[in-house]
């Protein structure tokens, strides 16, 4: 687990929560199953359970949600009226074909790696914003522009490939270095800083040089942040990270996130 956390690299963890008549696997028994459903280590029974269980684990991975799986035999399923597949109370039932016609509840939970949030600057508001990102359980990586005298935790430069999300926070050191940086990835978001007349600004310079890039720049939040009447480093930090776990908790994939 932690060499898979340390990595990055998504997972789910298969715990056998309950069994009911004859089971080759019994409560408390774990497994480690990759984003393809493979199981790793551990063991939650045979193959007439692990089909069942991987395809739980892959559903959780890919949803971020964890999963309750109840195998039960077939005969079982008919007798209750519950079809193999069927969600009932959180429940997704299962069918458990081996012989010995028991029962196994199955709780799959997904670990998936932290987001990534890219900070470009080293000012008041990009400090506050890299502290308070941390304590929400982001990975924070903060860059500034070459030159500039930074902490050793600091990045020098923009040169950065994120899927996740990016807030332009230069205020002045390295404006649209950093921003041509911010749109020129993949990310999920970037916000910017600072006025919308200074942003308008910077977006033509960009576009001036680049015309690809002007669909990118269209969905950057200028200002960055939600509204809330911000004056503070502190608090406009606050909005900016309520903006992005807005976004984030609406489970919007990575392209619903730049329009929204």
């Amino acid at each position: 687990m932690q060499e898979l956390k340390a990595k990055g690299v998504p997972f789910a963890m298969a715990t056998v929560v309950r069994t009911v008549d004859a089971t080759s696997a019994r409560p408390g028994g774990k497994a480690l199953l990759d984003r393809d459903g493979k199981i790793l280590l551990g063991w939650v029974g045979g193959g007439c359970a692990r089909g069942a269980v991987g395809k739980a684990a892959r559903d959780a991975i890919s949803s971020g949600d964890p999963q309750l799986i109840s195998l039960r035999p077939q005969e079982l399923l008919e007798t209750e009226g519950v079809a193999v597949g069927e969600v009932r109370d959180g429940v997704r039932f299962a069918r458990n074909g081996c012989p010995s016609k028991g029962t196994m509840d199955v709780f799959v939970e997904p670990v998936l790696p932290l987001p990534e949030m890219v900070i470009c600057g080293t000012g008041l508001v990009a400090m506050a914003l890299a502290s308070l990102a941390t304590r929400f359980d982001f990975k924070v990586a903060v860059h500034a522009a070459e030159g500039i005298e930074t902490d050793a935790d600091v990045t020098r430069g923009f040169d950065f490939d994120t899927s996740g999300f990016v807030v332009v926070a230069t205020q002045g050191q390295g404006d649209q270095n950093a921003l041509r940086a911010a749109v020129s990835t993949d990310c999920s978001y970037v916000s910017f800083v600072g006025s919308r007349k200074k942003f308008k600004t910077l977006a033509a310079r960009l576009v001036a040089e680049n015309a690809d890039l002007e669909p990118a720049l269209r969905t950057v939040h200028a200002p960055a942040g939600l509204d809330i009447n911000a004056i503070t480093p502190d608090e406009i930090a606050l909005s900016i990270l309520a903006q992005i776990t807005r976004l984030r908790r609406a489970g919007l994939t990575h392209g619903q996130v730049r329009d929204a």
